[in-house]
């Protein structure tokens, strides 16, 4: 039964006050006026107030409110006060009469006032998305505050609150009485009955202190980290302290994160761990708290209906109305059990193992050893190409196994393939908590422990002991009684064609509970408790090989070098590609948009057949005599402009950029090269001379060889001259470095760049400066280089080559990357004369470079190219996204600008438009929120503030949007 005072709380309205109201008890009582914003609040009334010399809180309430209890509130903010590196709070401002608390009358309404030092800080409210930091400090700032309320009490704490988790059974069946939406009514009181039943073993148990009761993202503050992440440090709105259960602290804490989580109540478990790491909870508290977070949901969408019935006109109340239901979706969307499972897993509390469920043989008749297992992972040789995209797969891959030896199982614990899903921003359920098995029809079937037989439509759940198992594709004997004693026969495996029938096994440990075939893989250890493997009653070992991918890079870090770094500080372990598509081990999809080297997509069977058939063939190198490096060789001629005639074939785009620098010092006689700033050409000894960026090599501008004369980038937006008419002064820094040169007798070999400025991004060059450069460098007996490595093979859409988009032909044409697909390989472009130039330092020769195998992958690439007109993709879906990216521009002010063509673009990230200060931490942590969502991305550029976005050239259109939207989305809601 709710006490009389608090059914009236919970019908109590807002303050009946207005803005000038308030500018009147300012001025009568506290001697203050300034500008005024009214603060929500669902049952006070609270405005900020800006004067001259500082902010504050000016909080009404109704006069129902007992004066302890406001006395209370008071109290507590002066005991934080005193603790020396205690959470942030707002401090007591005193009335010019001395007091702290103030009673006013308002058109003969009684109301009680307080004033409060404003918090400044950067509020949670209204941010859709909040990093998995943001959740931890919500749940560290929480933990605190309770350990700095654990020894304070006041007499006002001793109240009666329709917030308080004690009462919440009774409030809520007050709240419901008054609501008209029979269905949520009908969801709320479920949910109130599962979560009580749950809560009441433990609730003598549960330590009861001070508690705040309200540290929401409502009711925080915090300041941004360098990556512009909200961090709280600050509480406030203290009207809901009171002496309560200390685990509700955290139970309030966690509801108000369900409506940042997408649908996934496991995102709280940050926010858990941080709270228990500054303040222990014991164990019945930590089983209590899910229970609490749903009566918690329960309580709030209930009162938010009633308090609309007594106020429609809050904009609060209003504002928060589809959150709060929010919050309770996520709340009863999972069976309480998991997340029991999975807080004192976070928490390191949970058992090391279960109990494996033991019987009797569910099919005693078959000979364990003659059940063939189908692979349906990530790996599995059953699924090439994209065939794992066909519905029905695995039970046609299951009969044709059953058909080959007889009998055939699905496998329990697999990260399917056949589940995962293209262009998803969730990960997608692809753990299988069941197993099928394709039997000879009419096998019988036993059970494996004593219980209960129930049937639901096809499916029988025998509720025994050890849990349910649920069973379909099974036809009962006609005299099978509804309890059945362990081995007694139960059924018969049903007929499903060529004397074959299909079964399905499942093991649930909660009763009454009807658990998904398949979860996501980060809920996979919790769902293993609740549904484990059927191996003990199957009388074979169905259980798939566990991923184990922390412990692989741990390895990978013991052995492989530290300088080659991996993507990611926790990457996915990627062991499959499809098109633009990667693939990691639990089935997660991610849509590639760094792979330039994959120029035709992951997998393409084309070329996985044209390489095993040269392998099976042959394979050596280039000085033995075969047809496919003249053809191949030819071929790379016939793509360049007329005069370059002469192909050498290397094995990467570095070994490309070191022999077109050793041609050029041979051809010219000499020794210098000029280079631009910011540039990256490669990791040899020569084309990591000749490379700048400082994202590369932070010592690259002290650590050049003399030979080296780099000169200002033309950049045309940050550089130190921009837009699109700025040739003539970056021309003019070349002929500067070119006039000293000669001034001080030295020769020139030649001047590398890229044709477009790839590692900004993708930016062009102003137009004509090739046109101007090439032609003082050749007039100084130079050579001119065009590094495409990145920028060519016809990812510009428009242009094969990037040179061509400038107008000029070069003298020396390097290329890799994308040439092989992924195959180690690369070529260098020149005049007869200059390639003979070299003989008279030797001759050349790289292993790899020219094999048959790599030929083959040389040609097929070109077929495919032209073949599937991805360089006329690159042109129609590059220009597409571009237009897309484009409007960015006009909505978030961090997106500076988009650069870049076809398929070759770059979003550039900056905090200021004016000083172009780079978004260096925001764009790393923008790339982290991509790759949730589904999408591998990575920073580039000098200050890495660029998103260089360089996807196979097979991307469609749909793969377009997606990521379009999943930036817009990262925009939108943070990061």
């Amino acid at each position: 039964m709710v006490e009389d005072a608090l059914k009236l709380r919970t019908q109590l309205p807002r303050p009946d006050v207005t803005p000038e109201d308030v500018a009147r008890i300012l001025s009568e009582h506290f001697g203050l006026s300034g500008a005024l914003t009214e603060l929500g609040s669902q049952q006070d009334r609270n405005y900020r107030i800006d004067t001259d010399e500082a902010r504050f809180v000016l909080k009404i309430c109704q006069a129902a409110y007992d004066l302890q209890e406001l006395q209370a509130q008071n109290a507590a903010l002066l005991h934080l006060a005193r603790q020396a590196g205690s959470v942030r709070a707002s401090q007591v401002v005193r009335a010019l009469d001395g007091n702290d608390i103030v009673d006013v009358t308002v058109r003969g309404e009684a109301y009680r006032v307080r004033l409060l030092t404003y918090l400044d800080g950067v509020p949670l409210t209204r941010r859709k998305y909040l990093a998995a930091e943001t959740v931890a400090a919500l749940g560290d700032i929480a933990g605190r505050l309770a350990v700095a309320l654990r020894d304070f009490d006041h007499p006002g704490l001793d109240r009666e609150l329709q917030w308080d988790l004690r009462h919440a059974a009774p409030v809520a069946l007050h709240l419901l009485a008054a609501m008209t939406d029979e269905g949520l009514k009908k969801r709320i009181a479920e949910a109130m009955v599962g979560a009580m039943r749950r809560l009441q073993p433990l609730t003598a148990d549960l330590r009861i202190q001070a508690i705040h009761h309200d540290v929401t993202d409502d009711n925080v503050v915090g300041q941004p980290d360098a990556a512009g992440r909200p961090i709280p440090d600050g509480v406030i709105d203290f009207g809901d302290i009171l002496k309560g259960w200390l685990v509700a602290e955290l139970a309030v804490t966690c509801a108000s994160l369900l409506h940042h989580a997408d649908g996934d109540p496991l995102f709280i478990l940050p926010a858990v761990r941080a709270f228990h790491a500054v303040c222990p909870l014991e164990e019945s508290e930590l089983k209590a708290l899910w229970p609490l977070i749903v009566a918690r949901a329960a309580v709030l969408v209930a009162s938010s209906e009633q308090q609309l019935t007594i106020d429609p006109d809050n904009a609060y109340v209003q504002g928060n109305a589809a959150h709060e239901r929010e919050i309770f979706d996520v709340a009863v969307s999972v069976p309480p059990a998991l997340m029991q499972h999975a807080i004192l897993r976070a928490v390191g509390a949970a058992p090391e193992a279960t109990t494996p469920v033991v019987g009797e043989g569910l099919l005693i008749e078959i000979e364990p050893a003659g059940v063939r297992q189908i692979d349906l992972s990530i790996l599995s040789p059953l699924l090439p190409e994209e065939r794992w995209q066909h519905g029905g797969l695995p039970t046609s891959l299951l009969q044709t196994a059953a058909h080959a030896i007889g009998m055939a199982s699905t496998r329990y614990g697999e990260y399917r393939l056949t589940e995962s899903a293209l262009r998803a921003s969730v990960p997608t359920p692809t753990f299988a908590l069941h197993v099928d098995l394709c039997l000879p029809t009419g096998t019988m079937v036993r059970a494996p422990f004593a219980g209960r037989i129930e049937w639901h439509a096809e499916r029988m759940a025998l509720n025994g002991g050890a849990g349910v198992l649920h069973l379909s594709g099974l036809e009962p004997p006609e005299d099978t009684d509804e309890t059945v004693a362990a081995g007694m026969p139960i059924g018969v495996v049903v007929e499903a064609g060529h004397g074959l029938g299909l079964m399905r096994v499942q093991l649930c440990r909660e009763p009454g509970l009807m658990p998904p075939l398949f979860v996501p893989a980060h809920q996979a250890d919790a769902w293993r408790v609740l549904c484990p493997s059927p191996s003990g009653i199957l009388g074979f070992d169905c259980d798939a090989q566990t991923p184990h991918s922390t412990e692989l890079l741990d390895r990978r870090q013991q052995h492989f070098a530290r300088p080659q770094k991996n993507y990611y500080r926790t990457p996915p372990q990627i062991e499959r590609g499809w098109k633009e598509h990667l693939f990691d081990v639990e089935g997660r999809v991610y849509l590639d948009m760094v792979n330039n080297v994959t120029i035709l997509g992951h997998g393409h069977p084309r070329l996985a057949a044209a390489v095993g058939r040269q392998w099976s063939l042959l394979n050596t190198n280039s000085r033995f005599h075969y047809a496919s490096v003249a053809e191949f060789s030819e071929r790379l001629a016939a793509l360049a402009p007329d005069d370059l005639d002469t192909v050498f074939l290397v094995n990467s785009g570095s070994e490309a950029n070191d022999l077109a620098l050793r041609l050029a010092w041979a051809f010219s006689g000499q020794r210098n090269v000029v280079s631009l700033l910011e540039a990256y050409h490669g990791w040899t000894v020569a084309s990591d001379a000749v490379s700048t960026s400082i994202a590369d090599n932070p010592q690259a501008l002290s650590t050049r060889p003399d030979w080296v004369h780099a000169v200002v980038a033309p950049n045309t937006y940050r550089g130190p001259f921009r837009g699109s008419d700025t040739t003539d002064n970056y021309v003019r820094s070349v002929a500067t470095k070119l006039r000293e040169l000669e001034d001080e007798g030295q020769g020139l070999a030649g001047f590398i760049c890229e044709p477009v400025y790839g590692n900004a991004g993708g930016i062009p060059l102003p137009k004509g400066y090739l046109d101007a450069v090439y032609a003082m460098v050749r007039q100084r007996g130079g050579v001119c280089i065009a590094d495409e490595v990145q920028v060519g093979y016809g990812r510009l859409g428009d242009y094969f080559w990037g040179f061509e988009e400038q107008g000029v032909v070069p003298d020396i044409i390097t290329i890799a990357k994308g040439m092989g697909n992924g195959h180690p390989l690369g070529a260098v472009i020149t005049r007869r004369e200059i390639a003979d130039a070299l003989e008279k330092e030797g001759y050349f020769f790289s292993s790899a470079g020219g094999s048959p195998v790599s030929s083959v992958v040389g040609q097929t690439v070109l077929d495919l190219i032209e073949e599937e007109k991805l360089q006329e993709n690159a042109r129609v879906v590059g220009g597409y996204l571009k237009t897309r990216l484009e409007a960015l521009e006009q909505r978030f002010p961090l997106v500076g600008a988009v650069h870049g063509m076809g398929l070759y673009l770059g979003v550039e990230f900056v905090r200021d438009r004016e000083t172009l200060e780079p978004a260096t931490e925001e764009t790393a942590a923008i790339c982290d929120r991509l790759l949730q969502l589904g999408v591998i991305m990575q920073p580039t550029g000098d200050h890495l503030n660029v998103l260089k976005i360089k996807p196979p050239l097979c991307l469609s259109r749909e793969s377009a949007d997606f990521f379009a939207d999943m930036l817009t989305r990262v925009l939108e809601e943070g990061w």
